[in-house]
Parts: structure tokens; C-alpha cells; sequence
């Protein structure tokens, strides 16, 4: 038996204590795993791996202890502000009944999908929607009276345009509010249409929603 003596103690805690330095990535070698461990395949093909710049930047970000430049985070920011494009018709909200349905669906994108069918939103994934849901993601906050808890009550209103407009860039392409969010640019990235992200809108913002109730 190993007599655990205060010195012995001291030295075990300090050794729990230090994590190991992370190890340096090889650029060269990292993108030669890319391209030999993933394979064309119906949709899914190769060009999902080119990184534009706002990935790139976020790339970098997580893999130091580095902020980041903060000029060059609000100029992607900005670009990615300037890339939503906002309702053709300027009309914010549609059925929350297909907004729920969308919201659901983790359908969509991968090899055996067909290219020309819509894709589900995939919302239940990452956050609670519905008080009776019994599986949901954590990684977003819960949208549980969304708009409730913004108090809009007439999403039409003068009083609930800002915050209508806010949604509607935060799904479209959330990386104009966070560079580095978590959320996929939904409508940027061709995920879903116009049509899909202004049922998710009602779904979250129109009073007769179960989200608001």
C-alpha cells in the first residue's frame, strides 16, 4: 500500500491541476486529412469543405486563447449584416402550423437527400421550442415565448418592428450578430428558403403561436 504523505498530495493535486498544452496544428497536414477522409457524394460533395472568410476567422479564433482582431470581427460582422436578405415582399411572418413542422425536421443536405427538396430547419437540435418537448438541444437558449417575453403582441406594430427585423437576421445569417455563433446561416447557406424561414418567424413571433402561449 502506497502511504499518501502531505508532500505526495501536494504533488498529485498540482499534476490534477495542470492541463496538458494543446498541441499545434500543421496546416498543410490538416487539410491533406480533409481531403483524404471525406469523399463526394451525391450533394454532399467536397466544396463543403472550402472555408469562406467569416469561417476561416472563426476557425483561427477557437484554436487559440486569442480574442481576435476586433476591427476584422466587425467587418465580418458588418459583410454578413450586408448579406441578409431581408423579405422580397416585406412581409415577416407566415403559418406557425408550417413553421412548427420546419422547426422539427433535421431532414435535409446530406448524400441521400434529394437536391431539390426542402430541408427541415433542425431548430429542435439545439434549442427547446415547446414546454412538452422531452428531447431538445441546450446549445441555443430555450425559444419558449419568444416573442411573449419581447412583448410582441402585434408583430405588425411599429413597437415590434426592430426586434421582427433582429429575428429574421439572426436566421437568416446569424453570424451578423456573432461572428462566431454556433447557429448555421440558415438562409445565407441556401439551408432554407425565404418562404421556410417566414413560417420559423411566425412559429416564434405570432401570438397565436404555441410558443406564446
Amino acid at each position: 500500500m502506497i502511504k499518501i504523505t502531505p508532500i505526495l498530495l501536494l504533488a498529485l493535486l498540482a499534476g490534477c491541476a495542470t492541463a496538458p498544452a494543446p498541441m499545434p496544428v500543421d496546416p498543410a497536414r490538416f487539410e491533406a486529412v480533409l481531403k483524404t477522409g471525406f469523399e463526394s457524394k451525391g450533394m454532399a460533395t467536397l466544396a463543403r469543405l472550402q472555408q469562406d472568410q467569416t469561417q476561416e476567422y472563426c476557425s483561427e479564433v477557437h484554436a487559440s486563447a486569442a480574442a481576435g482582431n476586433q476591427a476584422r470581427l466587425a467587418a465580418i460582422e458588418k459583410a454578413n449584416l450586408a448579406a441578409v436578405k431581408w423579405p422580397s415582399d416585406g412581409k415577416y411572418l407566415g403559418d406557425w402550423k408550417q413553421g412548427e413542422k420546419i422547426a422539427q425536421s433535421g431532414r435535409g443536405m446530406t448524400w441521400s437527400d434529394k437536391a431539390d427538396a426542402e430541408n427541415g430547419g433542425n431548430c429542435y437540435n439545439c434549442h427547446q421550442i415547446d414546454k412538452e418537448e422531452i428531447s431538445y438541444g441546450t446549445i441555443g437558449p430555450s425559444l419558449w415565448h419568444y416573442g411573449k417575453l419581447r412583448g410582441v403582441t402585434d408583430p405588425n406594430s411599429k413597437e415590434s418592428a426592430e426586434i421582427v427585423k433582429y429575428t429574421w437576421g439572426k436566421i437568416w445569417n446569424s453570424k451578423a450578430y456573432n461572428a462566431c455563433s454556433n447557429m448555421p446561416r440558415a438562409g445565407h447557406m441556401g439551408i432554407l428558403n425565404e418562404g421556410q424561414v417566414r413560417h420559423i418567424m411566425a412559429l416564434l413571433l405570432d401570438p397565436k403561436s404555441p410558443v406564446n402561449q
